[in-house]
């Protein structure tokens, strides 16, 4: 599954939501720094789980817009299916999460057989919904801002690989690991398996490839469904990536940067876990990619300095 759906175009950092106390049927621990929502708050917010606030739908549950503290603040409701022992680890594993581009939980409900997750919301949308759609309205974003959610995102991937350590001290770190691995999904940033990342960097590949393509991860040719990594990698090993490349971006990228930036993302994809690099190389050589693309383009406005900068398609053609 493509990350994108769970990265998003903007993220900001708000003022920390207080704790209420706690629940007396909860069997989280005390010591967790995120609010617990009674069900009663959570159906007030959704309108008793409204349909028509359903924002989206994966196979963990429903997402819901909701209004809490008197309608002064939104909210993303996530009503997910989780065994109890499986919400107590995820509850854990996500209140100790804190990172400028890593959705921020608020809170939490575990009451009456609902297990509930509730984050900031954010208003931008996700990066799939504005590449593809998906019933929102969004302007084509620019290529030097493509780069730049790029960047966060791998920002974002990056902590949660290295900078997350699991487990309260009321758990063993073995059963904490065990369960947390069980849980990842609902993130949708670290892969099922192991915490290596290999498998979560081909993921960000495909993302990688998305931003650039303006393909789905799996879309349709001719009524065949076809694989974007695939595609890409045919057209990458014949040298005529450039031509396939999201129409908007046409001469909008500088040649540097288009191999800087296809090479990292083709790397992600290798069939080899072992020559996958590591999502901290890959935020590396994205912030490479982007200074390229400055400098070319303050290099072509000192030139012509009153038009828009235009890159020739000659100049990406295969030798």
């Amino acid at each position: 599954m493509s990350l994108s759906h769970f990265f998003q175009v903007f993220k900001k950092a708000f003022g920390f939501v207080s704790r209420r106390g706690s629940q007396p049927n909860s069997t989280l621990p005390e010591e967790l720094c995120s609010r617990q929502f009674s069900l009663a708050e959570i159906k007030a917010a959704t309108s008793n789980f409204d349909e028509g606030f359903i924002i989206g739908i994966s196979n963990f549950g429903s997402v819901y817009k909701g209004v809490i503290d008197d309608g002064t603040f939104t909210v993303a409701i996530r009503r997910v299916k989780f065994r109890l022992s499986a919400f107590r680890t995820e509850v854990v594993f996500l209140s100790q999460l804190n990172h400028l581009n890593v959705e921020s939980l608020i809170g939490f409900c575990d009451e009456k057989g609902e297990t509930i997750l509730v984050y900031e919301y954010l208003s931008n949308g996700s990066l799939f919904n504005c590449l593809h759609g998906n019933g929102i309205s969004c302007n084509p974003i620019p290529w030097e801002k493509r780069l730049q959610i790029c960047i966060g995102a791998a920002r974002g991937l990056h902590y949660l690989h290295t900078g997350v350590r699991l487990g309260p001290h009321s758990m063993s770190q073995a059963s904490t690991k065990k369960e947390s691995l069980d849980v990842m999904a609902t993130l949708g940033y670290l892969d099922s398996e192991s915490l290596s990342g290999k498998i979560d960097v081909y993921a960000f590949g495909v993302v990688l490839l998305e931003v650039i393509c303006g393909k789905t991860p799996v879309f349709e040719v001719n009524g065949q469904k076809r694989s974007l990594a695939a595609w890409a990698n045919w057209f990458f090993k014949n040298g005529t990536i450039y031509h396939n490349i999201d129409p908007y971006l046409k001469g909008r990228i500088a040649p540097e940067c288009f191999n800087k930036y296809v090479e990292i993302a083709m790397s992600c994809i290798s069939y080899s876990a072992d020559e996958r690099p590591s999502i901290g190389e890959v935020e590396a050589t994205l912030q490479d990619a982007l200074e390229l693309q400055k400098k070319a383009d303050s290099e072509m406005k000192s030139i012509i300095p009153h038009s828009e900068v235009m890159y020739e398609d000659e100049l990406f053609c295969a030798p």
